[in-house]
């Protein structure tokens, strides 16, 4: 089992999930965070520290969510983009990764401060469209 990150996560990033992660499992985007599915250790300690509840185990991850566990593999490097099952998935993210530019995401080991209008993005849903397929280039 292995825990994901779901939707309710984008345009927020909060990062409090990556100071109690133990193993450094996070990989950070533009405008979202994933986990690598290879490499939790299903400890449960990232769930309870998101302010979104964007993290959820995998057993539990309800139907209109379950793309994001593709997603989290792809972007986290732990799935071959040419592999993914990519439905479920906005358009604007399956061209990303078919692109030759497609970029695995940089592990996060420490917390930062939130995306700027985090807590009015936390309250809107149908944010898919928004996902940025990009790396985070600090």
């Amino acid at each position: 089992m292995t825990y994901v990150v779901t939707e309710a996560c984008i345009a927020c990033k909060y990062t409090d999930c990556v100071s109690v992660c133990p193993v450094s499992c996070f990989h950070e985007g533009e405008n979202f965070l994933v986990i690598n599915p290879d490499e939790c250790i299903d400890c449960c300690a990232c769930e309870p520290e998101c302010p979104t509840q964007a993290i959820c185990a995998d057993s539990d991850i309800p139907d209109n969510q379950a793309h994001c566990l593709e997603i989290n593999a792809v972007f986290s490097g732990a799935k071959d983009p040419s592999e993914a099952d990519t439905t479920g998935w906005s358009p604007h993210l399956v061209e990303a990764i078919k692109s030759a530019d497609f970029e695995v995401w940089p592990k996060i080991e420490e917390q930062k401060d939130a995306l700027d209008g985090a807590d009015e993005a936390a309250k809107r849903e149908g944010k898919a469209g928004e996902l940025s397929p990009k790396p985070f280039k600090g």
